[in-house]
């Protein structure tokens, strides 16, 4: 475990962060507030934060199995909340999962159920909406991937009051970005400019602006509650840059495993997860420093399982875990995510959690927290009873998934069981997870009565979708 950073240590990582940003990962844990530290009105509601990672394996961070990347502020971010073991990303890539996280539908009800350019349309509410509605000062930074610029879709028309970041995922491939954009909640949108990446230059890597940006915004909102959706584009894999290089996976340097004898992607990629790790170190240590820690719920995952990209290869640092599959599956590998949640006072320290959950019951949490109703007809439940400790009398019969690239897949988790369709018309396959995580044994011939089950809530599971599945053309990675 690590030790309580002192108060010399504490002034010299703030240095470093006003320095932008160190380059070595570091522990993070406790720190001590001064005797004469403001604290937030106690009337105030909850400040909640998610942080997303993109394309993050099950298995490649520490708390979940991770034995070569170092990651020690999400294992002490573990240690002192709730680390879920059944948590499912809302899809097996990115704008789909993003939808069912902001939107609290899964992807058989969500407008956008693929990667594409479709965007959020008004009549879409998002969880950013509900709680500014509550009184929240609402704020994206990072990737957003659900409505490019002059559509419905933008951050600013789906509930957030300022925003920055990326809204193409394909856009955000690429970590040394000519402009970025920023907006507010009027419906603008503005091109940003980052003059040190002109003319291929790399001189502004925007994942470290957006933990400047974040911690702008917590810094600036201390005293009002807010939410803070970051989501950042680590460990993505810049996959232009990898038909050019040969490894897409772009960082500034990849310390501190350098010296490592590892392929040089495998270097990157790692560098990348511990920069991550880093920053989320650095964002709790605000928290404590603005002594808000124990009035913020902060919640962290993945948007899918990891990738096959960049030339990295996931069975090199075992980045799936014990699952089967990778993103762009509904095996266990494309959709169990590793996540956290951690509210000081709140959530018992060092708890493990195996109810199975999925980005789609987030919006109903955030509004329980929030003290407010989340609109019908969701998905989503809410696990605030999980996280406080008390029984969850609400729990999911069953958890859905469908994917339309390479055929259109569907998958249900019903209890410990797990089915899922390779393609319309097949037969399902069946596996008990409880005794087979890893999906090795299709056991369907085994099992009518529960295949019959799950074929019936199939005939309930989806509305049908004038847009999915999309043309080959329309599908963007």
């Amino acid at each position: 475990m690590s030790k309580i950073i002192s108060s010399g240590f504490r002034q010299q990582l703030l240095l470093l962060i006003a320095a932008g940003l160190m380059v070595r990962p570091f522990p993070c844990s406790a720190d001590v507030q001064p005797p004469n530290a403001t604290r937030p009105n106690p009337q105030h509601k909850p400040n909640i934060i998610f942080i997303l990672a993109d394309d993050l394996g099950y298995g490649d961070v520490g708390c979940f199995g991770q034995k070569k990347i170092k990651t020690p502020g999400l294992d002490q971010m573990a240690l002192e909340g709730m680390r879920f073991t059944s948590a499912y990303a809302g899809s097996t890539v990115c704008a789909p999962s993003r939808c069912a996280l902001m939107t609290g539908l899964h992807s058989g009800h969500g407008w956008i159920r693929g990667n594409s350019t479709l965007a959020l349309r008004p009549e879409d509410v998002t969880v950013a909406q509900v709680l500014k509605q509550a009184g929240y000062r609402t704020s994206l930074v990072g990737k957003w991937g659900l409505g490019l610029e002059g559509s419905t879709g933008i951050p600013g028309r789906q509930g957030f009051d300022e925003w920055f970041g990326y809204l193409d995922q394909q856009h955000a491939h690429n970590y040394y970005p000519e402009f970025l954009w920023r907006g507010d909640s009027q419906g603008t949108e503005v091109r940003v400019p980052l003059e040190k990446n002109q003319n291929g230059q790399k001189g502004d890597y925007s994942h470290d602006k957006f933990t400047r940006e974040a911690l702008s915004f917590v810094n600036r909102n201390k005293d009002h509650p807010f939410f803070l959706y970051l989501a950042y584009t680590i460990p993505h894999a810049n996959n232009e840059l990898k038909s050019a290089t040969g490894n897409g996976m772009e960082t500034p340097d990849d310390s501190p495993y350098a010296h490592e004898p590892w392929p040089q992607p495998e270097k990157n990629k790692a560098a990348m997860i511990s920069r991550l790790d880093r920053d989320v170190g650095i964002l709790l240590a605000k928290l404590k420093d603005l002594n808000i820690d124990d009035h913020t719920v902060v919640f962290f995952s993945s948007d899918n399982g990891p990738h096959k990209e960049g030339g990295n290869d996931p069975d090199f640092f075992e980045s799936r875990g014990p699952l089967r599959g990778l993103k762009r599956d509904l095996y266990e590998g494309g959709i169990r995510v590793p996540a956290l949640v951690r509210w000081p006072g709140k959530i018992k320290p060092r708890t493990v959690s195996d109810l199975p959950w999925a980005f789609w019951d987030f919006l109903p949490t955030a509004a329980e927290i929030a003290g407010v109703k989340p609109p019908p007809n969701l998905d989503g439940l809410s696990i605030l009873p999980t996280l406080l400790g008390r029984k969850q009398s609400r729990r999911h019969e069953f958890l859905y998934w469908e994917f339309h690239e390479r055929g259109s897949k569907q998958a249900v988790r019903m209890g410990d069981w797990k089915a899922v369709r390779l393609s319309p018309g097949q037969p399902l396959e069946l596996y008990n997870l409880k005794t087979d995580p890893g999906e090795e044994e299709n056991v369907a011939g085994k099992n009518p009565g529960i295949l019959a089950k799950i074929e019936a809530y199939l005939k309930t599971a989806r509305t049908e979708s004038t847009q999915w599945p999309l043309k080959p053309a329309e599908e963007k990675k």
